[in-house]
């Protein structure tokens, strides 16, 4: 549970270390809190395991950044981090989340303004105060106040990819309990949502107080909200609402069917049961008294004459009328969910030749380790002057270094007996160089990286 504490912290200090100028620390802090982010085993399970020199072993973290990691487990604070905040007593993170507001703005508008949190700078920007501040302007001025009425709209969920890690953990904790005999999450998680407002996990079991105590003291809750014999209701240190439900194994599957929705769906589902005179509920399908599906989710789709539903899909989208028509038999069928096995490749990656973490050799290794089969090489050129873009002589090198490897999985394939076109290295770049190293490539990937408000017109592309 501390990775992701960790990585918010280490990604503060180097924004405020790029208030300051600060060349080259910014990028070191940033490189260990993506590190902790994609580190699955949780970094106080690596430090009881082996100590400071266990942390060293995590890539991107150094030692300097292991010993703020480690003073952080014993005390709960880090100096250096607490340094910055007396420094400069801002919500940084809420002021950056405003577009075209970065590190070095937000010290600018708190040093001339006193704009400390999101409420401040939107008084300041609807008093026209921005606008005249040297390096802002009408423009910036505007677009802060557009960006402010997003973040109001959007305000109280969270990104499925910054919730979904720490609803896994959650989960894995509570199937550790003997207690425990099924968990599930529910809701907009189950449902893959872009966003979330609050997560819901149902379990079963015989000693639901046992798992109730459990729950509530899990690392991580800052804030019980509700505990009872049969649901609880928790907030967690990132600010999301975790709540529980202990149902019975008669009921599992109606409750899961019912706790995922969406409403939308729901309604639907639970118009069709009525229509053949049963009853709908989060606690069974019945026949007047009599429960006669509930057990399971796919047995409450098939007692209504549907086939079971992906919770992706259960919008009330035209997912029902599919599902019927696959029950009957018929042609159309319910769209088939991509999995991660159906992914044949990435076509977007960037190596250590434009700093990145890992060399092109390892994510070739990696990609075929997970049944890749192809990569696509992307890194910057110096054109578009952020990270450490290649110019034409290092392109060239970096071009040959792939030359060899695609030779070298070619001969792997013949050895091993593997289909040589499933362990190809592909490679790619961004950007404007040379022609005689552009006419070596076999494609280019176009991303939408600066001027993103252009016109219509004058951002399409004309060859």
């Amino acid at each position: 549970m501390y990775n992701q504490e960790l990585a918010k912290i280490f990604y503060e200090i180097a924004d405020y270390l790029a208030m300051d100028a600060v060349p080259f620390k910014p990028y070191a802090y940033q490189k260990a809190a993506t590190a902790l982010e994609t580190t699955e085993e949780d970094v106080s399970d690596i430090y009881k395991r082996g100590g400071i020199k266990a942390l060293e072993e995590i890539s991107g973290v150094g030692k300097n950044i292991a010993e703020r990691i480690e003073e952080y487990l014993k005390t709960g604070k880090m100096k250096y981090y607490e340094q910055f905040k007396k420094r400069l007593p801002l919500n940084l993170g809420e002021i950056i989340s405003v577009e075209g507001v970065g590190p070095r703005k937000a010290k600018v508008l708190y040093q001339t303004l006193g704009v400390r949190n999101l409420k401040d700078l939107e008084k300041a920007a609807k008093s026209h105060k921005i606008a005249p501040l040297f390096g802002f302007g009408e423009k910036t001025e505007k677009n802060i106040i557009e960006s402010i009425i997003f973040l109001k709209r959007s305000k109280g969920r969270f990104l499925l990819g910054e919730i979904f890690p720490q609803v896994k953990i959650i989960l894995d904790k509570l199937k550790t309990l003997k207690e425990v005999k099924q968990a599930s999450v529910a809701g907009s998680v189950r449902r893959m949502k872009e966003t979330i407002g609050d997560v819901d996990i149902l379990v079963t079991t015989k000693n639901p107080t046992k798992v109730m105590d459990f729950f509530v003291s899990l690392p991580g809750v800052v804030k019980i909200w509700a505990k009872g014999p049969t649901k609880s209701s928790v907030r967690m240190k990132d600010g999301f609402d975790v709540d529980i439900r202990a149902v019975q194994e008669k009921s599992y599957g109606s409750a899961l069917q019912y706790f995922t929705g969406s409403k939308e769906h729901n309604i639907a589902i639970r118009r069709i049961a009525m229509d053949k005179g049963l009853k709908l509920s989060e606690y069974g399908l019945f026949r007047k008294d009599k429960i006669i599906a509930g057990w399971d989710e796919a047995g409450i789709y098939k007692a209504i004459g549907l086939v079971w539903v992906e919770p992706e899909l259960r919008e009330n989208q035209g997912e029902i009328e599919a599902a019927l028509r696959q029950a009957q038999g018929r042609t159309k069928e319910l769209p088939k969910i991509i999995g991660y096995k159906d992914i044949k490749g990435d076509l977007h990656c960037h190596s250590d030749w434009d700093g990145g973490e890992n060399s092109i050799a390892d994510m070739a290794k990696a990609s075929i380790d997970i049944g890749y089969q192809y990569i696509g090489i992307a890194d910057h050129t110096k054109f578009l002057r952020i990270e450490h873009g290649l110019d034409e002589k290092q392109l060239e090198k970096r071009n040959k270094e792939i030359d060899k490897l695609n030779e070298s999985f070619k001969h792997e394939s013949r050895e091993a007996g593997w289909n040589k076109e499933e362990n190809a290295v592909l490679f790619a770049y961004e950007s404007r160089e040379a022609k005689n190293v552009r006419s070596s490539l076999p494609f280019a990937t176009l991303g939408c990286e600066t001027k993103v408000k252009m016109r219509t017109e004058s951002s399409s592309p004309t060859n």
